[in-house]
């Protein structure tokens, strides 16, 4: 250490003389004493304060240039060194020899800066304002054939890339073009790992994904695809979920997707395809992940279901019903519920046995599998009577939803069980799904669905409330008495808040519980007249005029 500390004190006295040799071995000792011992010597060199000598000697034109570079990352390994770092203006300098033509000097300072910045997003977003991303994405292209200056480029565009602000800058670039090339060149699994580390995040945004795309990434994913979906080796495994994963992050932009898509002829959407009956699981998932974000638009949807789209995903979620993979459960179902989004779709789908598949789920205690369950469901019913009358009359079904408007733990399939069952009656208008429905105990959750904060769940439960009003209420009145029916309604009506179809179901719902005694005596006590007749002034005609006649309702029923 007594070594350190006297070429400490000759370099303060060497570098305001501008003495390269003394300059020189000086440099040498230290990088000697951080070999030896990292930690000791970095805070030697703080305390001596020698970093702020640094940004003078970090000029481009000087030869110690590479030495002080990788001094400071050597020193910025340690933690407690970085903010001094900063502190000594050690930052701006190192981004100017970023326009270096030196690779000794490129690579250090790339080390430099990105261990200075290390896990700090506020001095990463700082880089990225001092215009390094279009920098080093210049660097990649030019010294593509220096792998350890490639690394480096990768892993700062690894970090960099984390940051949401980072996005845009790279999307002004061509960092598609360039990985996609470096990754054609690649042939050893740890160098095409870390290209993808890089991909991952820059395909999160929509512009990057069509850049990729239009640069050829999907055909090289197809390809790593073929070459490992048989390979039993770890690396293969990974790289194999790696890049059918990116494949289907590409598919979430509208427009990559839609470029690969090219009118269900593309011969990418036919690949994926032949990913669904695939022997491997990770394929399985990825070609069911795939159909969901193909089907996001109605011209795909119904493009897939007439072409037998519908019937690769039954055969496998039937394959599922034993081995339980609930992954490619869940994924399978996401994709029939987008594919029974429009309408011509939906009897075609139910037609091909779509229901009776989704049914064999029911008994599944895992939350996402539920939950998608229960959306396919209701979207296949959607207009269609008679489904709606199949599945209302069953039972089991009817049990289950009512088990899981229950699950407090689980909002989603909780509010999806509560939009099923109202839907079942709504769809289906039939006093059996209703009779169902009131001896299965849905009745209850009905009411509570009615005082939803969202205004479509509110609207669902308030005209499926009125259907059984109106074709069962005797059969309802107890339960409807117990859930508190008229104290809801009084609130939605007296709340300014509620939505004009809102106030307009709630009055049509109070004139179809009159015909029951008990009800009609609470809406007399709650003198429901006061706020009807308030509500004849609405702005909305139809609310004023179901307001007057649902006054003199009230009035001749008093």
């Amino acid at each position: 250490m007594d070594n350190l500390s006297d070429a400490l004190e000759k370099l303060k006295i060497a570098s305001t003389d501008s003495a390269t040799d003394s300059v020189e071995s000086c440099l040498d000792c230290l990088l000697k004493a951080l070999a030896n011992n990292s930690t000791e010597a970095s805070m030697k060199i703080h305390e001596m304060g020698v970093l702020p000598l640094f940004p003078t000697l970090l000029t481009p034109q000087s030869s110690c240039t590479p030495k002080v570079a990788n001094i400071i990352a050597e020193v910025a390994k340690n933690e407690f060194m970085r903010s001094p770092c900063v502190e000594a203006g050690l930052i701006p300098p190192l981004v100017q020899l970023l326009n270096s033509t030196d690779q000794e000097v490129l690579l250090q300072t790339g080390r430099a800066l990105g261990n200075i910045c290390y896990d700090s997003h506020s001095l990463q977003a700082q880089l990225i304002n001092m215009g390094v991303i279009p920098t080093l994405v210049k660097l990649l292209g030019i010294h593509s054939h220096n792998t350890a200056l490639t690394e480096m480029c990768l892993i700062a565009f690894g970090n960099l890339a984390e940051l949401e602000s980072s996005k845009e800058q790279f999307a002004s670039t061509n960092i598609a073009e360039e990985l996609v090339h470096l990754f054609q060149k690649q042939m050893e699994h740890e160098k095409k790992e870390m290209i993808f580390e890089v991909l991952a995040p820059l395909a999160e945004n929509d512009v990057i994904k069509l850049q990729l795309v239009e640069a050829g990434l999907v055909e090289c994913l197809l390809e790593v695809v073929a070459q490992t979906v048989d390979g039993e080796r770890e690396e293969d495994i990974a790289q194999l979920k790696t890049a059918s994963d990116l494949m289907v992050l590409l598919l979430l932009g509208d427009e990559s997707m839609q470029k690969l898509f090219e009118g269900g002829k593309g011969s990418v959407f036919q690949r994926v395809l032949s990913w669904v009956p695939s022997h491997n699981h990770q394929l399985q998932l990825a070609g069911a992940l795939a159909i969901a974000n193909f089907a996001r638009n109605d011209g795909n949807c119904i493009h897939m279901v007439d072409t037998g789209i519908v019937q690769k995903l039954l055969e496998l979620l039937d394959r599922h019903v034993e081995e339980g993979n609930v992954t490619v459960q869940h994924a399978a179902l996401s994709a029939l519920r987008n594919l029974a989004i429009p309408v011509v779709n939906k009897s075609k789908m139910l037609s091909a046995g779509v229901a009776d598949v989704v049914l064999k789920f029911l008994q599944s205690e895992m939350p996402p599998v539920q939950f998608k369950l229960l959306g396919t469901l209701r979207m296949l019913i959607d207009t269609q009577a008679e489904a709606a009358d199949h599945l209302g009359t069953n039972g089991k079904l009817v049990e289950r939803l009512v088990e899981w408007c229950e699950a407090k733990d689980h909002a989603g399939v909780m509010g999806e069980s509560n939009r099923l069952l109202s839907a079942l009656i709504r769809h289906s208008k039939s006093k059996e799904v209703v009779r169902t429905v009131i001896q299965g105990g849905g009745v209850k959750h009905l009411v509570t669905m009615a005082t939803s904060e969202h205004m479509i769940m509110q609207n669902e439960a308030l005209v499926a409330l009125g259907l059984i009003a109106a074709l069962d209420l005797v059969a309802a009145e107890k339960d409807l008495v117990g859930a508190g029916l008229v104290s809801v309604l009084h609130k939605l009506l007296s709340d300014e808040r509620s939505a004009p179809e809102i106030k307009y179901n709630s009055m049509i719902l109070i004139c179809a519980v009159m015909g029951s005694e008990p009800l009609h005596k609470e809406v007399q006590s709650l003198a429901f007249i006061n706020i009807v007749s308030k509500l004849r002034a609405h702005e909305n005609k139809t609310v004023s005029h179901q307001a007057s006649l649902t006054e003199q309702r009230l009035t001749a029923q008093s």
